[in-house]
């Protein structure tokens, strides 16, 4: 009686014990932080709900003085609103996110995982990626549903994904510095502070010819008014790839990213 479970479990696949392989960790831990983002009314609501709401509103009413009637207002509108897209996710939720994490410990606890920091680095970068693909995909057809009719020329997608790719890591590794050497309330702070500010004089929602003239080069050297020029002038005005815009972001990206890596605190 006692040897029939043995011949039983005879067949079964001898254990094996150990971390599951870092891509798959990454996945799943990705997946996580979009589920958690989904369920944030907060981050929701600035990552998707709002970039959606300024573009129809502005589109709609005669609040932005750009060319005549709607169809010059939307074309000017969906660039710059893809790059505020990229502002709000890279930047002011990760930002806010992170610190909160750091701050109960969850960074530190998810370090000592398998997972490790880098993949846990590599996750989020993924989470960012994947919900500005979704923001992209959603700001283009509410665009074309109010007669946004882009004016690109060869090789405009993958200017585009070079600038939000570039903008990305620009505004991610700010994000981490930021949330890596302040409190999570100053953090939540001054990214939302920021926001605003970079929305204001970024070229995002107002061109930059509205402001004086003595004043914009120095606007097109911030992160946001790099990247909502260079998608402007692909988008808007059919150019080619924008060196100069991209330059910027890169060198953005390359000191945030560094400063980073230096200062950031996980715990």
């Amino acid at each position: 009686m006692s040897q029939a479970p043995m011949a039983e479990t005879v067949d079964w696949p001898a254990p094996a014990p150990g971390a599951a392989p870092m891509a798959k960790m990454i996945m799943a831990q990705a997946g996580l932080e979009v589920r958690t983002l989904l369920r944030n009314g907060e981050q929701l609501l600035l990552t998707l709900i709002i970039p959606v709401l300024l573009l129809t509103a502005f589109t709609l009413d005669d609040l932005v003085k750009v060319g005549s009637g709607q169809h010059a207002r939307v074309d000017f509108l969906v660039p710059g609103v893809i790059a505020l897209a990229v502002l709000s996710t890279a930047f002011t939720s990760q930002a806010i996110a992170t610190g909160f994490e750091r701050r109960y410990g969850v960074l530190k606890r998810l370090g000592s995982t398998p997972l490790s920091r880098s993949g846990l680095i590599g996750a989020k970068t993924v989470t960012v990626v994947a919900v500005e693909l979704a923001q992209v995909v959603i700001l283009v057809g509410v665009g074309l549903a109010l007669g946004w009719r882009p004016h690109a020329g060869p090789g405009a997608a993958v200017w585009v994904a070079l600038l939000v790719l570039s903008g990305t890591a620009a505004f991610s590794g700010l994000a981490l510095l930021l949330a890596g050497t302040m409190r999570a309330e100053a953090t939540l702070a001054l990214a939302n502070l920021i926001y605003l500010v970079l929305l204001g004089i970024g070229g995002i929602i107002f061109p930059l010819t509205k402001f004086p003239a003595a004043v914009r080069p120095v606007l097109t050297l911030l992160p946001s008014g790099a990247l909502s020029d260079g998608l402007h002038r692909v988008l808007q005005h059919a150019a080619g790839l924008p060196v100069r815009d991209l330059a910027v972001l890169i060198v953005w990206a390359a000191v945030g990213i560094a400063l980073a890596a230096r200062l950031f605190r996980w715990e």
